[in-house]
């Protein structure tokens, strides 16, 4: 309701008489859910400014599975490979998923671990936001077999002294090409036959300079992701752990 000037008047005069801690009790009194409302509102806007404004880039995904890493290392895999390549890490990152398990012979203890982190990789694989793994024999093996990991040969033709650089420690591993599992599981078929194929899909890292001083106990592997989207910034990657110190 519109007040009389007079009253509008009134009131003002009455607000200017009050004391500073009374004029601030008045504000809040009659004011307090604008303001809240208002200050949420300021809330929100900063939050998602500053998220907007320091917000990276991913150059490239990378896992670690089965494969526990020191801070140095990891520094190494991330930071180190920005500066290697000159991108600016206040615009732009690597993004790594730690602490992924693999296993077919998970026990009770670790197999809904297991579980949530073959869901976890395969969610990273469909959405094209996963390059480059580095991880043990284990693990290994089930993404070979299951034709997740990209032919190095194909990779590597495009960068022949890489090629070269690379040739003493690329491996070969299986991948499976047929698989009559479900038909012999239900009778359909008489004996169980799986195809496969040996393709050259891994970098044994275990004897890099940037891994020897880790200290790890067992072989440790790099395979890049068959539907990676940034294959130049895996290349790149190959490189660095080749060089890296």
């Amino acid at each position: 309701m519109k007040l009389p000037d007079q009253e509008k008047a009134a009131q003002k005069a009455a607000f200017r008489a009050m004391s500073p801690a009374g004029k601030l009790d008045h504000i809040w009194t009659y004011y307090k859910w604008p303001i809240l409302l208002g200050l949420i509102a300021l809330l929100i806007l900063g939050s998602t400014l500053h998220r907007q404004l320091t917000k990276k880039e991913p150059v490239l995904y990378a896992a670690l599975a089965n494969v526990a890493v020191g801070s140095d290392l990891e520094s190494s895999l991330t930071a180190g490979f920005l500066e290697a390549t000159d991108v600016d890490s206040r615009k732009a990152e690597v993004y790594l998923y730690r602490e992924l398990y693999l296993s077919e012979d998970a026990d009770q203890l670790n197999h809904e671990y297991a579980y949530a982190s073959r869901m976890k990789l395969m969610g990273a694989i469909q959405s094209q936001k996963l390059d480059v793994l580095v991880m043990n024999r284990e693990a290994y093996d089930l993404l070979s077999e299951s034709g997740y990991l990209l032919e190095l040969d194909a990779l590597l033709e495009a960068d022949p002294a890489l090629a070269e650089q690379t040739a003493p420690w690329l491996i070969a591993n299986d991948v499976i090409v047929s698989d009559n599992g479900l038909d012999w599981t239900l009778g359909e078929a008489e004996t169980h036959e799986v195809v496969t194929r040996s393709e050259c899909n891994g970098i044994d890292l275990s004897e890099l300079p940037l891994f020897q001083k880790a200290g790890f106990e067992e072989p440790v592997y790099l395979g890049v992701i068959a539907n990676s989207p940034r294959l130049p910034a895996a290349l790149q990657y190959v490189q660095y752990l080749l060089e890296a110190r």
